[in-house]
């Protein structure tokens, strides 16, 4: 009797043992996976980014050069442009669409030396941010020349230039700046605003 009750506490002991084992398994199998699913944290929103675009515009005081007879101009086209860095400061608070006018003072070499505001609602003091960001990015803008050539002809009915001169201009633009979560895309456009 003492080998049968022997034999039966020994099994309950392999028993024993192997549900602890399975129990063991289990938690080591399960342990890892339950830690996971605590660690996730959410996925944080992309940060605010802004980008700027152009476009030339005309104002209703803005001067031309009269031509005379005979002279045809040229240049005057941009060569080179530097988007304007959206201002950092306000990117936390992601305001709407923010658009600027700047004229912009082209030299005889065709570059820029001076940035205005175009209107009186882009000098006003909250656009000031954005009127900075885009004086800092044109001001490294680049130009053709204006150039206006006088046209003659000679004896034989062909044509040639007989004078000619390079002039300062300038040029209206609406700088649009828009903030957004994602990414930054920039367009433009332009065409001749003042002369």
């Amino acid at each position: 009797m003492a080998n049968r009750h022997e034999a039966r506490h020994a099994r309950v002991a392999l028993g024993g043992v192997a549900i602890w084992r399975a129990v063991l398994a289990l938690t080591l199998l399960a342990g890892p996976a339950g830690c996971a699913r605590h660690a996730v944290r959410p996925a944080t929103p992309p940060p605010n980014e802004g980008d700027a675009s152009w476009r030339a515009v005309e104002q209703p005081d803005t001067v031309h050069y009269q031509l005379a007879m005979g002279e045809v101009s040229s240049g005057g086209t941009a060569l080179e442009r530097v988007t304007p860095v959206y201002p950092a400061a306000q990117l936390a608070i992601c305001p709407p669409v923010v658009e600027v006018t700047a004229r912009l003072i082209v030299d005889r070499a065709g570059k820029v030396t001076e940035v205005r505001p175009g209107n009186a609602a882009s000098a006003q003091a909250d656009l000031a941010p954005y009127l900075d960001a885009t004086r800092a990015a044109a001001l490294r803008w680049q130009f053709n020349p204006l150039q206006i050539n006088h046209w003659s002809a000679d004896a034989n009915g062909e044509s040639h230039v007989v004078d000619s001169r390079i002039e300062p201009f300038s040029l209206d633009y609406l700088f649009r700046f828009t903030c957004h979560a994602g990414k930054a895309q920039v367009t433009a456009g332009d065409r001749l605003a003042s002369g």
